[in-house]
C-alpha cells in the first residue's frame, strides 16, 4: 500500500513540476506579455482565492518533497533482503545473495553447463530458485537439468538449513563452440 501511495505522489509531483517548468519556460521566453505576468503577481498579493490556491499548491509540493526525502534516506539504510531464522542461541539472517551464490556454485558443478544465472524468491513453503543456463549442447538437457536441480537443492538445504520448495531450470540456449581449423603447412 505504501509503494502505491509513493508512486501516486511521484506521479502528482512530476505533473506539478512539469507544469511549473512549462510556465517558467514560457515566461522566460517572453511568450506571455510582461503585463499579464505582473497582473498575475498582483492577484497573488491581493486576491485571496489566488493566494490560497498558491499556498495549498506550494504546501503540497513541500510535503511531497519531504516524503521523498524521508523515503530516500530511509531506504539508504535498509538492509539487504534476507531469510531470518530463530534458534535457541539467537537469530540467524542469511541474505538472498548468499543463497543465490550457493545455487550458482552448485549449478556450475554440473558438466555441460557453460553460463548460469540464478534468482531466488522466498515463499511460505520455502525458497524458490530459478536457474537460467547456457549449455554446451553435447549433454542430454533433461538429465543435465535434473542433475542441476538435485545439486542446487541439496547444497542450499545442506549449507543454509532452509527448505527449498522448488528449483526451476530454464535452458536459455546452447553455446556454439568455436570451430577449429587445422593449419595447413606446405
Amino acid at each position: 500500500m505504501v509503494k502505491i501511495l509513493d508512486r501516486f505522489l511521484l506521479f502528482i509531483y512530476t505533473l506539478i513540476t512539469l507544469a511549473a517548468s512549462a510556465v517558467l519556460l514560457v515566461v522566460t521566453f517572453a511568450w506571455i506579455p510582461e503585463e499579464d505576468t505582473a497582473g498575475w503577481l498582483r492577484r497573488l498579493y491581493h486576491d485571496l482565492p489566488t493566494a490560497y490556491t498558491s499556498i495549498v499548491l506550494c504546501a503540497l509540493m513541500m510535503l511531497i518533497s519531504i516524503r521523498f526525502l524521508y523515503v530516500t534516506l530511509r531506504r539508504g539504510r535498509a538492509q539487504a533482503p534476507s531469510i531470518d531464522q530463530r534458534t535457541d542461541f539467537g537469530d540467524i539472517r542469511i541474505s538472498l545473495d548468499t543463497v543465490e551464490n550457493l545455487a550458482l556454485k552448485a549449478a556450475n558443478r554440473s558438466r555441460g553447463v557453460k553460463d548460469v544465472k540464478a534468482r531466488v524468491r522466498v515463499n511460505p513453503s520455502g525458497i524458490e530458485i530459478v536457474i537460467r543456463a547456457l549449455v554446451d549442447g553435447e549433454t542430454s538437457i533433461p538429465s543435465l537439468s535434473e542433475e542441476m536441480q538435485r545439486a542446487v537443492k541439496e547444497l542450499v538445504e545442506e549449507i543454509t538449513g532452509i527448505p527449498v520448495a522448488s528449483v526451476t531450470v530454464f535452458v536459455a540456449n546452447i553455446v556454439q563452440s568455436a570451430p577449429t581449423f587445422k593449419s595447413r603447412v606446405e
